[in-house]
């Protein structure tokens, strides 16, 4: 059986000075009016669960104005055990301790695992290929503590040789940092290709399911060696071996363009993840509505590889998305959100949810005077 959050406790994180939330059940709906702080809750459970920001905030953002440092405290517990997290944010540094003891990121991961969606995921069609690769790194990051380190590593590593690069430095000098380039980014390249994998059946079961059958989404994983051609497309796997080779001849070849460049052209961080609707390329010809297919259809698919991966259902985190979602993609949705899953979902209207939703969900209104206060919130079950 999968840790459920049953309290969490907030203090001077973004608007509240302190939060306390307990007898948390299977559904909570954070009701309010837009600016009152619904989406900071999500936030903060995130950054306990998810150890990350959806806002991608620094430190300094997410601590309360006026104060040193900010708490996030939750206990989760299922029939056996029970679990107190605590997260300190202070002075750009974050610390963790699990029942009042210090922890490493790493020793945490996948103990209370999320899936978070909020508007801003609808750029994960038309937006950036570093956005897509962020999602992918994101969800490898909870399931896998090397997985975070590679991709830590390589991008300290490419962080330096784009720095040499523009210094103009030594070949020899240049050579010598490839060979880390290499042996990263072959590993964290392999990271990616094997979690695609795992994703992309769901991925594109899912959005069948949600378009009733009546179109098919193909999905696509390219890494930064290969050419990717539209009209025969094709999703790469490999070994760390391989990998290591192709990148390394890759190097090779485009050392000069590099050069002239001042930046380094060949890695996992100008790998590439392609959308197609019915053989269409997604990011130029896709519907809003079929934008919203795929990324719900990602989300979904990213609960799954974390139930087969880790044994357990993961907690969703579900910021003002239901007016983002027409009724059949909100019903697709609902049909996840079950008593076995933890969600917490807010939104600025309740007319969102069917009664049979409402009534299993415990209601949390917010108010403009709760922000900042020190009150107690307490939940009312409907």
């Amino acid at each position: 059986m999968a840790l459920r959050i049953e309290r969490v406790k907030f203090k001077d994180f973004r608007s509240y000075e302190r939060l306390e939330l307990g007898g948390l059940g299977a559904l909570t709906v954070f009701v309010g009016p837009n600016a009152v702080g619904k989406s900071n809750i999500v936030e903060g459970v995130q950054m306990i669960t998810a150890h990350t920001s959806f806002r991608h905030a620094t430190i300094d953002q997410m601590i309360r104005k006026g104060a040193a440092a900010s708490c996030l405290e939750a206990r989760a517990g299922d029939e056996n055990r029970s679990l107190d997290f605590k997260v300190t944010l202070s002075a750009h540094s974050k610390k963790y301790e699990l029942n009042g003891k210090p922890k490493r990121p790493a020793d945490l991961r996948g103990l209370v695992p999320s899936v978070t969606f909020t508007p801003d995921d609808l750029e994960l069609v038309k937006g950036s290929m570093s956005t897509r690769r962020a999602a992918l790194d994101a969800l490898g990051s909870q399931i896998n503590a090397n997985y975070h380190t590679i991709r830590r590593d390589y991008e300290k590593v490419l962080r330096h040789k784009n720095a040499l690069l523009k210094e103009e430095a030594s070949p020899l000098l240049i050579a010598s940092i490839d060979e880390m380039v290499i042996t990263c980014g072959a590993q964290l390249s392999c990271y990616r290709s094997a979690l695609f994998a795992r994703l992309r059946p769901h991925f594109e079961s899912n959005y069948g399911s949600i378009a009733g059958g009546r179109e098919a989404l193909a999905v696509h994983y390219v890494p930064s060696w290969a050419n990717f051609d539209p009209d025969h497309p094709e999703t790469h796997e490999f070994t760390r071996d391989e990998a290591r080779v192709a990148i390394e001849r890759a190097l090779e070849e485009r050392r000069a363009e590099e050069r002239a460049r001042r930046r380094c052209l060949v890695g996992p961080h100008l790998d590439t993840i392609h959308f197609a609707v019915d053989g269409m390329d997604a990011t130029h010809f896709a519907s809003q509505g079929q934008q919203r297919s795929i990324v719900l259809s990602c989300k979904l698919a990213e609960a799954a590889v974390i139930e087969e991966v880790l044994g357990q259902k993961p907690v969703l985190l579900l910021d003002d998305v239901m007016s983002e979602l027409d009724g059949a993609r909100r019903e697709a949705l609902v049909d996840y959100v079950s008593e076995e899953v933890q969600t917490f979902v807010t939104t600025a209207n309740l007319a969102y949810f069917d009664a049979a939703m409402l009534a299993r969900a415990d209601i949390v209104e917010l108010c403009g005077e709760t922000m900042g206060s020190p009150a107690r919130l307490l939940h009312e079950s409907r």
